[in-house]
């Protein structure tokens, strides 16, 4: 009897503890279709529920274009991460050449390199190249990933390396062996990789500021900012929650769909040697 208490203290328990953390996102998709006035409220129920806010939002700026290219450019610098930073976390995890040791430490280090100090450097080189306001001012600074090359190295490093061998004995070379081999049983770090890096592309709103001036081209963290802070939303909340909660829904439907796989690798995958 004890016990069976103590399992539904700890389920309520837990239960309550989601609901403060999932309540708050709640109120803000509720908050986009209530009357203005209703929007300060605690509570999620009001006087009558309407898409108003969704329509001025669409009518003042190009959101809908601004999704797209957020879409765009988060789904292509992902990918760039997962098949580069495999490679290298590959040649750090099973090649043996020199200088390995000093690039794996070189790593770590810009790991713990503010972003801020490479602004505008990063900056100067966008505008040498001429890519100021084009998808690859956006696209390319993050198509590498320092956090993913060491996730991918560690877990290379899991491996067993008679499967390496055998591979090579059957006349593989290494890059088949990472993409025919490595990576159909690496779908976790994959995956794990893939939701991080594309939720922190998506949320990326100072670096698309800097280098991007065309409407047309703006990602939605921009979009959304500068609706915000430009008066276009001439202080309705309602307006700019919606605005928000646009941005925010992709996130949370990536997340829903892949989260057993991003739970699975953080708990079989550690930094360890």
């Amino acid at each position: 009897m004890t016990n069976r208490w103590g399992k539904w203290i700890a389920i309520v328990g837990m239960g309550l503890v989601a609901f403060s953390f999932l309540y708050p996102f709640l109120w803000m998709f509720v908050a986009t279709i209530k009357p203005e006035k209703e929007i300060t409220e605690v509570g999620l129920l009001a006087s009558q529920y309407s898409l108003d806010n969704y329509r001025v939002l669409l009518d003042r700026i190009p959101i809908l274009r601004a999704l797209l290219n957020s879409f765009i450019v988060a789904v292509t610098s992902t990918v760039s991460v997962l098949i580069f930073c495999s490679l290298a976390g590959y040649a750090l995890a099973r090649l043996r050449f020199p200088g390995r040791g000093l690039i794996h430490n070189l790593i770590l280090f810009t790991m713990v390199m503010p972003f801020q100090l490479t602004l505008i450097p990063l900056y100067v080189m966008m505008v040498k190249f001429g890519w100021v306001d084009t998808y690859a001012a956006l696209i390319l600074p993050y198509s590498m990933s320092a956090f993913a090359i060491l996730l991918f190295r560690q877990f290379f490093l899991q491996m067993p390396q008679d499967l390496i061998d055998a591979a090579r004995i059957d006349g593989l070379g290494e890059l088949s062996i990472l993409f025919r081999i490595f990576w159909p049983l690496s779908k976790p770090i994959l995956i794990t990789v893939g939701i991080v890096h594309f939720m922190g592309i998506w949320n990326e709103a100072l670096w698309p500021l800097i280098v991007i001036r065309d409407e047309m081209l703006m990602t939605m963290p921009q979009m959304v900012a500068l609706f915000a802070v430009a008066g276009q939303a001439e202080g309705q909340f309602g307006v700019q929650l919606s605005a928000a909660a646009l941005m925010t829904l992709p996130v949370v439907i990536v997340f829903v769909f892949l989260q057993r796989y991003f739970i699975e690798s953080m708990a079989t995958s550690g930094l360890k040697e």
